[in-house]
Parts: C-alpha cells; structure tokens; sequence
C-alpha cells in the first residue's frame, strides 16, 4: 500500500499527511439520501483539490459522513475542514433544499463539532476498508414497503407505533 502513496513534496518540506475526518449533520438528522452522498463526495473531491489536498476516500450513513484525505501542511487543518463544511453546506442546502427543509432549519447544516484522527496508529487499508463500508442509507420505496408489510405507522415524532 505505501507505493500507492508517495511522498508529497512543498516549496520547503516532504510530507504524507493521511487525515480521517468525521462530520455529523446538525442535530443528527438523518438527512442524506444515495443522492447527496454521491454530491458530496464530488463537493469534497473537488475542494480538496483547490486546496492542495486530495480525497482518497469517502462513505457516509443517513447521518455523518467520513473522509480519508491528504492535507497539505501549509493548510491549517481547522481551516481545511471549516472550507469543507462550509462549501459542501451551501451547496448541499442550494441543490436539495426540497428534502433538507424537512429535516433542518437555519442556516446550518453540519454540527459545529467534528473529528480528526490522524492515521498513523492503524493501516491505510483498515481505514479505508471502514470508511468504504458505511450503511448506507435506505430507499424511501424499502421504508413504504416495510411500512406496509408490518402495518405499523409513524408519529409525527418518528416513533413507531404498533
């Protein structure tokens, strides 16, 4: 694994900085469709891109999303990841606003929290084979079915009710 990742060099240093990042959407919502996770995935490849990082690896469930990715040291990690969330909230919100409203409200998307993990304890296979095997969310039409095979219904709280 480590020839696929060669050294990185800057004006004044060499560097491999391999980062594990973890972010939750406000409130926890469970707001990510197949859709949006596909989005976010380019959002971030892209961003990382101007920035002088790269994003080797992405997966997320209905709530949080995880990013494999190589951060230059010229960047401030806070600040990579406050150009991540920031990017990908505004456009997330202009493109999905439909599905998003029912779930969030205010202009916030991500919680402000986060993770960063640094990724020299564990190998770069087990990270990316954790990442790559995030549930994913389900399909509305499997909800519907289900729904109807069981006969339960929802509260308007998301409860179950027999």
């Amino acid at each position: 694994m480590s020839e696929n990742f060669k050294w990185r060099t800057g004006r004044s240093c060499i560097f491999k900085n391999f980062v594990h990042l973890v972010f939750v959407t406000k409130y926890r919502r469970n707001v990510f469709t197949k859709n949006m996770l596909k989005r976010l995935n380019s959002i971030f490849k892209e961003t990382c891109k101007q920035m002088g990082g790269e994003l080797l690896e992405f997966g997320g469930e209905d709530d949080h999303v995880h990013l494999l990715v190589i951060c230059p040291p010229t960047i401030a990690l806070a600040n990579f990841v406050s150009k991540l969330k920031g990017k990908s909230s505004y456009l997330l919100r202009k493109e999905f606003w439909n599905h998003i409203k029912n779930y969030l409200w205010g202009k916030r998307f991500w919680s402000p929290s986060y993770c960063i993990v640094s990724c020299g304890g564990a190998s770069l296979d087990t990270i990316k084979s954790y990442i790559d095997n995030q549930r994913q969310p389900q399909k509305e039409k499997h909800i519907r079915q289900s729904i109807r095979f069981t006969g339960r219904k929802r509260n308007s709280n998301m409860q179950w009710l027999a």
